[in-house]
């Protein structure tokens, strides 16, 4: 499986999560600063030896997923170090914040790039393999799990670039399980509220740690089950074809549309 962003914040919880639930993962990570500038593949590989210091099997990828080939190669190589793909986690992305009346083209361009591009781009790819696979008589469960924000459910000022791209994957996750389901392949998009990078200074009195002792309701970690679980077989027998928006906040899951479930889970349900 990939996870794509899971450097740091919500990806490398899932990353995590998910090893711990015996996925073999690629850690994908640009290693970017939070507005896209710089590069280091060193947050990909300190996951990536977490994750073996767990017991888990992981390789570290840089690939810029907004990047055709890059985004190709990265997806090669999952199936050559585990042999198959079957879980997409797209996660990666960057802010470039600033009121629409001050937003340059090339802020615009940047956010709606690596989010929105950065989702088309690793699944274009992934589903050409399982695509394939479907029309060799094989018989396969694949789950492509995006990320939206409520930004894109519902706007944020000073966010314009942001909540633009953030709407854009939701509707394409929508189109992306009406048109994969044929091949055995599953498409949900979460909208999680959780502290990370790029919420902790912009929402600083909602996503302010709790005192010692206390519990986090806005840790990463909260998200990454019902993340897994999305990507399980037991999500297969459930949903039939896509939850569009799944919101995580408070560590309750609120709206699960198309799947035949509860409409509220604790996070242990979802383990």
């Amino acid at each position: 499986m990939i996870v794509t962003g899971a450097g740091r914040g919500l990806g490398r919880a899932h990353a995590l999560e998910f090893a711990r639930q015996g996925a073999k993962v690629v850690v994908n990570d640009l290693g970017a600063e939070i507005d896209g500038s710089g590069g280091s593949t060193g947050p990909a590989g300190e996951v990536v030896d977490e994750i073996r210091g767990l017991g888990g099997e992981a390789v570290a990828n840089g690939a810029d997923v907004a990047d055709w080939e890059q985004a190709a190669a990265m997806v090669a190589q999952a199936i050559g170090t585990f042999g198959r793909l079957d879980v997409l986690v797209n996660n990666a992305g960057f802010l470039r914040d600033r009121m629409l009346a001050n937003t340059s083209e090339q802020e615009w361009d940047a956010v709606v790039r690596v989010h929105l591009k950065g989702h088309f781009a690793p699944t274009r790819h992934a589903v050409a393999h399982w695509r394939d696979r479907a029309k060799a008589g094989e018989q396969f469960d694949a789950s492509i799990i995006n990320t939206s924000s409520g930004a894109g459910l519902m706007g944020s000022v000073g966010q314009g670039n942001y909540s633009a791209a953030k709407a854009g994957i939701a509707g394409l996750t929508l189109v992306e399980a009406a048109e994969f389901a044929r091949y055995g392949v599953r498409a949900n998009a979460i909208a999680p509220a959780a502290r990370t990078r790029m919420t902790e200074e912009v929402f600083a009195a909602t996503m302010t740690a709790p005192g010692e002792g206390e519990f986090d309701a806005m840790a990463p970690e909260n998200v990454s089950p019902l993340v897994v679980w999305l990507g399980s077989a037991a999500a297969a027998a459930r949903c039939r074809l896509v939850g569009p928006h799944h919101v995580i906040s408070d560590n309750r899951l609120h709206h699960s549309s198309a799947c035949e479930s509860d409409r509220y889970f604790h996070r242990d349900i979802l383990r």
